[in-house]
């Protein structure tokens, strides 16, 4: 396909959404195997170990995010700042740097699934902290490719025009940069280790992505209803304030875990869970702004999953986050399936929903049309039904996960008080089973609610709007 009436930034943009969508394939693929290797213990063993399975599905989930949200920062930048982009060729590099490394680390995740643990391997091979198992060489280029990224928004909008929005984006890709430098270097201290861990796991991703994120919404709605820049560009403002009290201090739920005080894990529990207010209220307002001025919405897909990703935050990073961070409740819920309920209905809500609205943001202007209304020949009927097979299929792994939790949370750590008695009992109890059971038939539903998604993606708007 000639992209030639594209801009330089939106034409990069496309190839980090191409990516992203073919990460994201890998992360269900693989999520899947491990799904079922909960259930069949010695499916591929020795061939493709669940360790192995379960790092490349995780770690696919990051990269084709960031992927993503990489990809939406250069389609709205030349648009935002009304100049062309500053370092165009820089940006390319770093798009083929970052994707050449993605392809050697998942290649040695899958070549080399065991072994020593040195010097060498923590360089070359894997990193071994659970979720960024990156070799050190990976994480500089990681780290190289945020610099460039970086330089070609503030470049661009220095030579350009500023706006609310272009302000927070761009001290925010200063923390996306820095942020993960926490996790690069080396203590023999296992709680100072888990300290700057989290610094990258949970910080990295609840405060510069959550930001990320609320530049992204703030566009997108100005894009699909025409809505008035200082309505989102105050919630916008409101989601920063937040972010420094409640993202920084949010991890506090985590410090007690690593031998912190005590307090922490109540001030922590406390303020995770107000991210996602100003993102909901954002939403909310835009929308009737929009209904009192009479304005219609020129992009129906991107406007359905901007409104589930609101929901989708609020629910999967607001109350499933706060349910389980509780003090009283995470004593007992901490590192279940509890965890892991919260965290797929988290990033699929708070962050995919969002680049899967950008991306079909895009659609139309890659086909060379102005928006995607309801008149589509077929009815629309595939982006409507991959909305609601992937989140149906999202919030079905949830509960399963959740009942699978709360059967570990009860038997493994009420009563067998976290024993390896209570593990092993919990572990084969027919209520954890049963939720690992249906979280696969849920996981199913996802995969194909992500078919459907590539085939509208791959078809809607190359036939005339009726």
């Amino acid at each position: 396909m000639k992209l030639n009436h594209l801009n330089g930034g939106q034409q990069l943009a496309v190839k980090y959404y191409t990516v992203a969508i073919i990460l994201f394939v890998a992360q269900i693929i693989f999520g899947l195997l491990s799904g079922m290797q909960y259930l069949v213990p010695d499916l591929l063993l020795g061939v493709l170990d669940f360790n192995v399975t379960r790092t490349i599905h995780i770690n696919a989930m990051i990269v084709w995010m960031l992927y993503g949200f990489m990809g939406s920062v250069y389609w709205l930048l030349e648009e935002e700042s009304k100049t062309e982009i500053v370092g165009l060729k820089l940006g390319n590099i770093g798009f083929w740097l970052l994707t050449t490394a993605v392809t050697i680390v998942v290649l040695v995740f899958l070549l080399i699934q065991s072994g020593p643990g040195d010097d060498f391997t923590r360089w070359f091979i894997n990193e071994g902290r659970e979720y960024i198992e990156a070799p050190r060489w990976a994480d500089i280029g990681i780290v190289i490719c945020m610099l460039i990224f970086f330089y070609n928004a503030a470049a661009t909008f220095m030579k350009g025009t500023w706006s609310g929005i272009s302000g927070v984006l761009v001290l925010d890709l200063v923390a996306l940069a820095g942020i993960y430098i926490a996790g690069m270097f080396y203590t023999p201290n296992i709680s100072i280790d888990q300290y700057w861990w989290w610094w990258v796991i949970h910080l990295w991703v609840e405060a510069t992505w959550e930001v990320l994120v609320g530049c992204l919404m703030a566009w997108g709605l100005m894009k699909t209803l025409k809505v008035d820049r200082k309505i989102v560009t105050t919630w916008l403002y409101i989601e920063v304030a937040l972010m420094f009290g409640s993202g920084i201090l949010g991890l506090g739920h985590h410090y007690f875990w690593i031998g912190t005080p005590e307090y922490w894990l109540t001030i922590g529990g406390f303020f995770s869970a107000l991210e996602p207010i100003p993102l909901v209220a954002m939403v909310v307002h835009a929308v009737y702004d929009a209904g009192a001025r009479q304005m219609k919405g020129n992009n129906n897909p991107a406007l359905a999953w901007l409104i589930a990703h609101a929901f989708g935050n609020f629910f999967g990073a607001g109350v499933w986050g706060f349910m389980h961070t509780l003090p009283q409740i995470n004593l007992y819920t901490h590192g279940t399936q509890w965890s892991a309920s919260h965290g797929h209905l988290a990033f699929f809500g708070a962050y995919a929903t969002i680049i899967i609205a950008m991306i079909y943001i895009a659609v139309p202007y890659i086909r060379g049309q102005e928006g995607i209304g309801s008149n589509l020949p077929d009815g629309g009927w595939k982006w409507k039904w991959s909305l609601g097979l992937l989140n149906l299929g999202v919030v079905g792994m949830t509960i399963a996960l959740l009942i699978s939790g709360y059967e570990q949370s009860f038997i493994e750590r009420a009563v067998g008080g976290s024993t390896w008695y209570g593990y092993f009992a919990a572990q084969i109890h027919p209520w954890f089973v049963q939720g690992m059971e249906w979280r696969m038939i849920f996981g199913l539903v996802t995969a194909v609610g992500l078919v459907l998604l590539i085939w509208d993606l791959l078809t809607i708007g190359k036939q005339k709007q009726a």
